[in-house]
């Protein structure tokens, strides 16, 4: 079962040859570059050609095992991984001078809404301090463009999650009115198959036989696949300075009809051969 199956509407689909000629012979920082889609953006922009293509990420398994694969397709890059914490401003400040990037895509973030709902102060230091010490950084060592990855949730938060990425987005906007950088910000929907979304979930409830959870029989979201997600940060991130951007992802599903399709994708029959459960 491929995730980007489960979409219920066509793919949006973006020119390739406009994003390459906004990303060739660039020098390109990535935070959260080990993360699901900090790792697309990096995969999509090492295929356009940059001068550069630096990846921080504080995860140093996954970050060198990105840095791997990244290598051994484009031998020829100049590929500069970077263990590092967004909330650190003396090592942010030092891998910005070093290596002077013109673009910055800011995916590292704390987006697990459960866990952040008991852990609020992890969602501060990271997506509020955090966001505010990399456009900082931008705005020091003269970067050029800086993408914000932002959710659908940050519009009128009910979680610590959605509430600190609205956080983020004002202190984007702030910094704006007083720095050179053109900046942007995205949001994004529920990304299909990203790390510790739902269809990975459901994946595994359904492959062990259920049952599989959902909160509540009324609830829904607007889906959207990796490719989506990066092809509206690189074309329309780069594109539109001081700019809101979302992507056009239809009408929200309801995720109780998401679980029986997988169910029904996996050849079995929903409530007769893997029950639904409603956890609240």
């Amino acid at each position: 079962l491929d995730a980007d199956d489960l979409l219920p509407r066509a793919q949006v689909r973006f020119e390739p040859r406009e994003i390459e000629e906004l990303i060739a012979g660039r020098r390109i920082l990535v935070t959260g570059a080990a993360g699901s889609i900090g790792s697309e953006i990096c995969r999509q922009v090492a295929e356009l050609e940059p001068a550069t293509l630096v990846l921080v990420d504080t995860d140093e398994n996954a970050l060198y095992l990105q840095y791997r694969e990244l290598q051994a397709r484009h031998p020829s890059l100049v590929i500069a991984p970077e263990v590092a914490d967004v909330r650190d401003p003396r090592r942010l400040r030092g891998i910005g001078a070093q290596y002077r990037p013109q673009d910055v895509f800011h995916a590292a973030a704390r987006k697990h809404v459960p866990f952040m709902e008991s852990m609020p102060e992890e969602a501060i230091k990271t997506n509020v301090t955090g966001c505010r010490t990399v456009a900082r950084m931008a705005t020091e060592v003269g970067v050029e463009r800086f993408v914000l990855i932002s959710t659908d949730k940050a519009v009128g938060p009910s979680s610590v999650m959605g509430a600190s990425k609205r956080l983020a987005e004002f202190i984007v906007r702030d910094e704006a009115e007083r720095s050179p950088v053109r900046f942007t910000v995205v949001r994004f929907g529920n990304v299909l198959g990203s790390a510790g979304s739902v269809v990975p979930l459901f994946k595994a409830q359904i492959a062990g036989g259920g049952p599989v959870t959902v909160t509540h029989p009324e609830c829904t979201r607007y889906l959207m696949t990796i490719r989506e997600a990066v092809g509206l940060v690189l074309l329309a991130g780069l594109n539109h300075p001081a700019d809101l951007c979302i992507l056009e992802m239809g009408d929200p599903i309801r995720i109780l009809d998401l679980a029986r399709l997988m169910i029904t994708m996996s050849g079995r029959v929903p409530d007769e051969d893997v029950s639904i459960v409603f956890t609240g």
